[in-house]
């Protein structure tokens, strides 16, 4: 199925019982003052579909492939989905079948799900002028659900996309507090060249890749924690691990070596910085650039 952005989404592709089906929509006479203004979201109701499976210590559970294509691609969703909610504790889903969905976060970022075939490079391209894919998957995700990524980083270079990696694990929040700064790193350099939209992935585009734009917006549009992850999840609802962000936070911010062990820290602390302690983390996020 083709590609779902959020200028044409007609089928939600994410559900929640709290909030039912989202359906994002770009407005029409929407005017974007800087990189850290943000789109419109409007809503529709739906029912929620439930799942569930085993899981193996990874999350997901490898079952035996079948002949049948259909029920081999919903047992993959279900797997997907149980793991998803157990680990992350949220109540989204991830719609493999309808194709790759997507949010307009600012004028130059966009958050959204794994492309799943060439043609979807071409939308990103022709539709809503993208020049830079930062994926955050891990290889073994991509061969999960059968993804030629190599045809896709093919159709990018014809496309003249740069397609950058900064994999973490999916499902762990260690894993990927010690990548965001990395990931900041290549998204503030894309988004800084200006050279057309950042689309930023994971797999469902509902726990890394939103995390990594939280951080970029935390770190970079002068807003504090709460409000930069208020801001995406109301356009894109999602459920991010704040933890991780607050976690890579301190990371970058604190150069003391006796400095206090993070977790031994209250459960706010760093979702708001100084001034010094922004400047601070942005040079050694820019640092980071090529490494």
């Amino acid at each position: 199925m083709g590609a779902i952005g959020n200028t044409f989404l007609s089928a939600s592709i994410f559900t929640s019982p709290l909030e039912n089906n989202l359906l994002l929509s770009k407005p029409k006479n929407a005017s974007m003052k800087s990189l850290c203004d943000v789109a419109v979201v409007s809503r529709n109701p739906s029912k929620l579909s439930r799942v569930s499976c085993k899981l193996s210590r990874s999350g997901i559970e490898e079952k035996p492939r079948s002949n049948n294509g259909v029920s081999n691609s919903k047992n993959r969703m279900e797997e997907y989905n149980t793991a998803m909610k157990s680990m992350m504790r949220n109540p989204y889903e991830y719609h493999h079948d309808l194709g790759m969905n997507y949010t307009l976060i600012t004028d130059s970022l966009i958050v959204g799900s794994q492309p799943q075939k060439p043609e979807d490079i071409d939308h990103l391209r022709k539709e809503e002028d993208v020049a830079y894919i930062l994926n955050l998957q891990q290889d073994e995700d991509i061969e999960f659900w059968g993804i030629d990524l190599q045809s896709i980083i093919k159709r990018c270079q014809d496309c003249q996309i740069r397609h950058m990696r900064r994999p973490a694990k999916d499902f762990d929040p260690d894993s990927l507090r010690n990548g965001l700064p990395k990931a900041v790193s290549s998204l503030e350099w894309a988004i800084s060249e200006g050279k057309g939209k950042v689309y930023v992935h994971c797999t469902a585009g509902l726990g890394r890749a939103p995390a990594i734009a939280i951080a970029y917006m935390f770190w970079f549009c002068d807003m504090d924690l709460n409000t930069a992850y208020d801001t995406l999840t109301s356009k894109r609802p999602c459920g991010p691990s704040k933890r991780a962000i607050c976690g890579a936070t301190y990371d970058m911010a604190k150069n003391d070596p006796w400095k206090e062990p993070f977790e031994s820290l209250q459960g706010h602390a760093f979702e708001g910085i100084s001034g010094w302690e922004r400047k601070l983390i942005q040079d050694r996020v820019r640092s980071l650039r090529g490494t």
